[in-house]
């Protein structure tokens, strides 16, 4: 790190699915069909994490199940290259559609699954699409029985497939039974023309000139807060399959895909970042071991 650099330590983190793993795409959504489809994930997640060892930085992968169970050795790449694990679900649907039982058995399984290609069992979790809402707050109760510690799930402003009224800065969210808290990364959000956006992940980075990344990420150290970035293998590839889909969300989903790794460049070169979890023990929300502290 250069000691140009701030004190703030910001969060990296990459959600590793492939770009069939689209929520609420039509002709996207039958699983039966993403092992016909080209893939990926392996080549660009292998440059994501290229691209970390030049900068010695760890970050936290969130993998899905579904990618542990097919790509193993990729898994085990990122645990040997020492980067954090944590789960991104097991089929990649969203929270709010599940039953309570759909999502523990979900859970269970991307964790059994994670464990079983590297040997670590995940204590971190990420919904898919940030779908944790108002009103599945059961969904804090699984996580805490199924053995996840920390979460970052949760998007505190409105948005497609997810928003829950909360702040985001850390702290402990309550689970639907009062006797469950666990510590919470959720997203941090930039106020533009009065509404709050996250422009540190996603198509927000990649639609938004590199100038406003570095107003927010600014603004973000001034203050001493911690961002969240999150990023996909697509987010990388120029090239990523397309399929029908309406414009708008056509747009999200295709729009700066060569702007990606330049931009992460620049982010790794003039900023501090770690993995959630240390975020979180710097919050003072979890202990060296990954635990609620």
């Amino acid at each position: 790190m250069t000691s140009s650099r701030s004190s703030t330590v910001h969060a990296l983190s990459f959600d590793i699915e492939d770009w069939f793993h689209l929520v609420e795409v039509e002709g996207l959504d039958d699983e039966s069909t993403w092992l016909s489809r080209p893939s990926i994930v392996e080549p660009r997640t292998l440059e994501i994490l290229d691209l970390l060892d030049v900068h010695a930085t760890s970050a936290t992968f969130f993998v899905l199940g579904w990618i542990a169970e097919r790509y193993p050795a990729l898994v085990r790449e990122i645990s040997d290259r020492g980067h954090e694990l944590a789960s991104h679900s097991f089929w990649h649907r969203p929270v709010y559609t599940q039953s309570r039982e759909a999502f523990r058995e979900d859970t269970i399984r991307s964790l059994d699954a994670i464990e079983r290609a590297c040997g670590v069992r995940p204590r971190g979790y990420r919904a898919p699409s940030f779908s944790i809402v108002k009103g599945t707050e059961w969904a804090f109760d699984v996580l805490h029985d199924c053995g996840v510690t920390w979460d970052a799930s949760l998007f505190p402003g409105r948005r497609g497939h997810g928003g829950y009224p909360c702040g985001d800065s850390p702290f402990m969210v309550r689970g639907e039974s009062s006797l469950v808290k666990i510590p919470e990364l959720p997203l941090r959000l930039m106020r533009i023309c009065g509404r709050g956006i996250c422009v540190t992940g996603g198509g927000y980075a990649r639609l938004l000139p590199q100038q406003i990344l570095a107003a927010a990420f600014k603004r973000f150290d001034r203050r001493g807060e911690s961002a969240v970035t999150y990023f996909h293998p697509r987010d990388f590839d120029p090239n990523c399959p397309v399929v029908p889909m309406p414009f708008p969300r056509r747009f999200k989903s295709y729009v700066g895909l060569t702007s990606t790794r330049g931009k992460l460049e620049w982010l790794l070169t003039n900023f501090r970042f770690a993995p959630c979890s240390e975020v979180l023990a710097l919050a003072g929300l979890l202990d060296a071991k990954g635990m609620s502290g």
